[in-house]
């Protein structure tokens, strides 16, 4: 593989402002991006894998280079270099890399190959804590979510349906795969910028994991019925509800950042969808007035986030035992303040990103022990793990208010 110095340089400068300046890795890479018009996607596509491959490895990296935070220029450099041998790859004969180990890297990944905090590049306190959730299963839970996400896409149904949208893309010269579990779904073979098509514009599709995709579809929408879609976000699942219901019925989509919500009015022109009313929680006036009066609602919770480490891994580096400890406060309170918009027979879908049962079914079973619990009643629950199902990991439970 031949490599380019202005290629590398990106991404130690996008390593810098993720690990120095406390950047979010997506945000970082956007902006060094845009540094070039001149790089094709391919470049582009090199930077932004690169930087995410060596933001998901910092630990073992940084064991293997001898070097430690705060980062310098060269340190990042070394970093970069254990990335390029490890990869299996010459050095380029760049200044940089004069004097590089080489053989001193891939020894380094044989001594630390038994160690699973190091070798999947994991905070101790996290290694602990997954242990302690998950038991057996958190070694091969923490080796899938190291594994690079596959880019999936939802058909928007109100404009196209999955066979036709395929096709579609064929022109445009992706390829894709179904998945029988995923009905809306398409795999991308190999990542592209679907973004610049014609067909995302047109709103033909929305970029959304397969799990994801089985959140909206749990409430079991119908149309013309009334769905609150609670921490709705930018909306993608309120997006998704809406193509379910066939754009009949109302749909209320909260949250307390009035920026996201404007970024869901603008997704729901492109998707071409008329049945979503967007309300800013600045007071609990609004909870109160729609007591009673939703068929459904979907809690779409704040989480820790451990189920998309394979989209965020700088979330790993970022999170804190404390970060987790006090949102499965504002979970529980959220489950509190919100079943009370559903009425009688109504449904309601707690959900989360995280594969941690202490965000799960544990406060799913808190909340049916409480006092605003005693009207529901458990129907389902669902947990999707990386390593056993190939996408990103989430949880769901329906429960029906008697």
């Amino acid at each position: 593989m031949r490599f380019h110095h202005n290629l590398v340089l990106a991404t130690v400068d996008a390593l810098h402002n993720i690990f120095n300046d406390g950047k979010y890795a997506d945000q970082a890479i956007q902006k060094i991006l845009k540094r070039d018009t001149r790089w094709g996607s391919r470049d582009r596509g090199f930077i932004a894998e690169t930087t995410y491959d060596i933001v998901r490895y910092k630990r073992l990296f940084a064991s293997i280079a001898k070097v430690s935070e705060p980062f310098n220029k060269q340190d990042l450099w070394r970093l970069t270099s254990v990335w390029i041998v490890l990869k299996g790859h010459d050095l380029p004969a760049w200044e940089e890399y004069f004097n590089t180990p080489v053989r001193r890297i891939k020894g380094g990944l044989d001594e630390v190959r038994n160690n699973r905090k190091m070798r999947e590049s994991i905070p101790d306190w996290l290694d602990e804590m997954g242990v302690e959730e998950l038991g057996n299963i958190w070694e091969q839970e923490i080796t899938a979510l190291n594994e690079q996400a596959p880019v999936v896409l939802r058909a928007n149904t109100l404009k196209t349906d999955v066979a036709t949208l395929k096709e579609k893309l064929i022109a445009e010269e992706i390829l894709t795969t179904t998945h029988e579990r995923f009905p809306d779904a398409l795999v991308l073979n190999e990542r592209a910028n679907v973004f610049r098509t014609k067909l995302f514009t047109d709103g033909f599709f929305e970029v959304q994991d397969a799990g994801s995709q089985l959140i909206a579809a749990y409430l079991e929408p119908k149309p013309g019925e009334r769905i609150m879609d609670a921490c709705a976000g930018a909306g993608g699942k309120a997006l998704h509800l809406a193509a379910m219901m066939e754009n009949k019925g109302q749909i209320i989509a909260t949250d307390i950042y009035q920026s996201k919500l404007n970024e869901l009015k603008r997704r729901t022109r492109r998707a071409g969808v008329h049945n979503v009313e967007t309300r800013l929680i600045d007071s609990t006036k609004v909870i109160k007035k729609l007591q009673n009066k939703m068929d459904g609602i979907l809690i779409d919770a704040p989480c820790s986030g451990l189920g998309v480490l394979r989209r965020n891994p700088d979330a790993k580096w970022k999170l804190q035992p404390e970060f987790i400890e006090n949102i499965k406060e504002t979970q529980q309170e959220i489950l509190q303040s919100y079943s009370r918009v559903v009425k009688s027979g109504g449904r309601m879908v707690y959900a989360t990103c995280s594969i941690f049962p202490s965000e799960n079914e544990m406060q799913v079973e808190k909340f049916l022990k409480s006092e605003a619990g005693a009207d529901f009643e458990l129907e389902d629950s669902q947990t999707l793990y990386a390593h056993r199902d190939g996408f990103d990991g989430f949880f769901m439970a329906r429960m029906k208010k008697k």
